[in-house]
């Protein structure tokens, strides 16, 4: 049995490496987590035990991407609590046989400073964006000398890409944030078309998403709603409260009933706590502000719809981004952020999108396409841990000092 630290710096990222630290688990080894950003909630619902006191941060580890969220990380601490991570990675690394990164460039360099052998999931970037994929210094580097044993992808074009950049082998094997929505849900009540709301996860950002994506809803027409032909549906993570979300729709007008429902006239969306997977799994078209999210309902062969927001995450460089990204099946209406004019575009191409994922065979077929390209097959949790077992067990050069 080794001991192996996962080390990670975002949601999305510790969903991916708590589910990799399971798989590893099952294969008898020890696993410890430290998540650089953010809480660590996916590692605490999977029992695996974190080495740091966590915080959550209201960029979600994406103040890089204004000067604004910059400023706030400064004033919340964040780069202090960043700095304080590292220092105590310093500190222990030496117990562990293994660092398994997940992640982008600061747990690349973490890992390299420390001074283990270190096997990286680089789920943050992809080839998809540019073509050509630019690591960023010192990140190839640090991926190709003699502290990386293995590199994993997140799609088969970065792997051949990186492949020939570093110079050694770069592996796709799938990715392990798909496995949870992947396997067979319980699914939602049937009926003619449904629309799955997704704000994301990072508070307050998730707020101002939701109050966006209610206007949507307020431009779909009623009499579809009402009968039941088009059943709205609200994923929405357990951080934010039945009080809390009462009291937020009701500025616009809406209000929750005793059955769970956002009710507003003759318009109801029903709000699905714990059954993120079944929403996308059952739902025709996802309306999205979210990044992980997306990727999962791409990678279950669903259309998926934009609405960019003010950020930190979803701003409308992000949502162009992830196009790039995700390919041609996620669609995006154009217009300033907010707008009532790009809030009804985006109504309006929703309900041809619905109609479409049901009559349209080309688009259908290119969701499946796309899905298998960009994300993979279910099992990258477990094929990654067996790769990462294989190289513990066959390394000729011992691991622990």
């Amino acid at each position: 049995m080794s001991r192996l630290l996962l080390l990670s710096n975002g949601h999305g990222e510790d969903l991916s490496g708590a589910l990799l630290g399971l798989a590893l688990q099952q294969l008898g080894h020890q696993v410890d987590a430290l998540p650089l950003v953010g809480n660590g909630h996916p590692y605490r619902e999977a029992g695996l035990p974190l080495i740091l006191r966590t915080r959550e941060f209201s960029t979600g580890g994406l103040g890089y991407t204004s000067l604004r969220g910059r400023l706030t990380e400064l004033v919340q601490g964040q780069v202090l609590h960043l700095l304080g991570g590292l220092v105590r990675l310093l500190k222990v690394a030496h117990r562990y046989d293994l660092v398994v990164v997940v992640g982008d460039v600061i747990p690349v360099m973490a890992a390299w400073l420390c001074r283990r052998p270190v096997a990286t999931y680089l789920v943050a970037y992809s080839s998809h964006y540019e073509g050509v994929l630019r690591l960023p210094w010192p990140c190839g580097s640090c991926l190709s000398g003699r502290q990386s044993r293995l590199v994993f992808s997140r799609d088969q074009r970065s792997a051949d890409d990186l492949s020939r950049q570093l110079g050694r082998p770069v592996r796709f094997l799938g990715n392990p944030f798909m496995d949870p929505v992947l396997q067979l849900q319980e699914p939602l009540p049937s009926c003619r078309r449904r629309l799955g709301l997704l704000p994301g996860s990072r508070r307050p950002e998730l707020e101002q998403n939701l109050m966006l994506l209610l206007q949507v809803v307020e431009r779909l027409p009623e009499p579809q709603i009402s009968s039941g032909e088009l059943a709205l549906d609200l994923a929405l993570v357990n951080s934010f409260p039945d009080p809390e979300l009462a009291a937020l729709v009701s500025q616009r007008g809406w209000q929750m009933n005793v059955s769970g429902q956002l009710v507003q006239g003759g318009r109801r969306i029903t709000l699905r706590r714990g059954c993120f997977g079944s929403v996308l799994q059952s739902s025709n078209l996802l309306l999205c502000m979210a990044g992980t999210a997306a990727e999962q309902a791409v990678g279950l062969a669903k259309p998926v719809l934009q609405l960019a927001g003010q950020g930190p995450q979803f701003t409308a460089s992000f949502a162009e981004a992830q196009r790039r990204l995700l390919g041609p099946t996620v669609f995006c209406a154009k217009g300033p952020i907010g707008s009532p004019e790009t809030l009804s575009a985006t109504a309006q191409l929703a309900l041809e999108l619905l109609e479409r994922s049901a009559s349209d065979p080309q688009l259908q077929e290119q969701c499946r396409t796309e899905a298998r390209i960009r994300l993979g097959t279910i099992g990258g949790s477990t094929r990654i841990a067996q790769a990462i077992d294989d190289q513990l067990h066959l390394c000729q050069e011992p691991l622990s000092t």
